[in-house]
């Protein structure tokens, strides 16, 4: 038995069309909606790869990516109409493991899936043991499992708030996170104007752990986006 793909858009058609393509090839085939379905489904350990659709209702399937990354770490495959370049970027960059343009090919579809699967199989998730125990990057290191950061080796005091957003930032380098999406998670409450409580926070965190915090190394800015933490060897 192959392993179960949730496939997520919110049009049916396009849904059974891919779910018809998977099933041929042997998959079994769950099927979502919308982002809010979308996270529901994943919860069930036999998903083992969703293709999810951006553009959907309720909640698009970029921000119902960063609730999936929250729960599990499995591949997603992005589709989507949109093909610049800038919005593969960002797909990618907010925790996709592959991006496919509509229209496309099913048989490079299925080998995009194929792909990924084995990938997942045969390395199982890459990242989990070194996120269990110290996490270096650069000048700084991160041990989750006291929240106890360090700067060229000393201990930074954070606040709690700001020890949530290192946390958060942390355990997922490179990844772009919008500002409601930070406040979403950190202060566990819905994101009303929340740009400037998360730019204030972020401000701080950068005045304890950067050289020169008005050039950041670690925390950037993606403009118009959100916040990463870059990574550095």
């Amino acid at each position: 038995m192959n392993e179960c793909i949730l496939v997520v858009d919110d049009d049916p058609e396009i849904v059974n069309a891919i779910a018809i393509t998977l099933e041929r090839e042997g998959y079994p085939v769950r099927r979502a909606y919308d982002g809010l379905q979308a996270v529901d489904e994943c919860l069930d350990p036999a998903v083992k790869l969703i293709l999810i659709d951006v553009m959907m209702p309720r909640l698009d399937g970029l921000s119902a990516l960063l609730r999936i990354r929250e729960r599990r770490n499995l591949p997603v495959i992005v589709l989507s109409a949109k093909s610049e370049d800038t919005d593969k970027i960002l797909g990618l960059s907010m925790g996709a493991d592959d991006y496919v343009t509509k229209p496309y090919n099913p048989q490079e579809l299925i080998a995009r899936v194929r792909s990924q699967l084995r990938r997942y199989t045969s390395l199982g998730d890459i990242n989990a043991e070194g996120r269990q125990g110290l996490l270096v990057n650069g000048r700084l290191s991160y041990d989750p499992a006291g929240r106890i950061l360090r700067a060229d080796g000393d201990e930074v005091k954070l606040t709690p708030t700001e020890s949530k957003i290192v946390d958060l930032l942390f355990r997922h380098p490179g990844q772009i996170f919008p500002a409601e999406e930070i406040y979403r998670r950190v202060w566990n409450e819905d994101a009303f104007s929340c740009e400037n409580t998360v730019m204030v926070h972020i401000r701080r965190i950068r005045e304890k752990i950067e050289l020169n915090p008005k050039e950041p190394d670690y925390i950037k800015v993606v403009w118009g986006i959100g916040y990463k933490l870059e990574q550095h060897g």
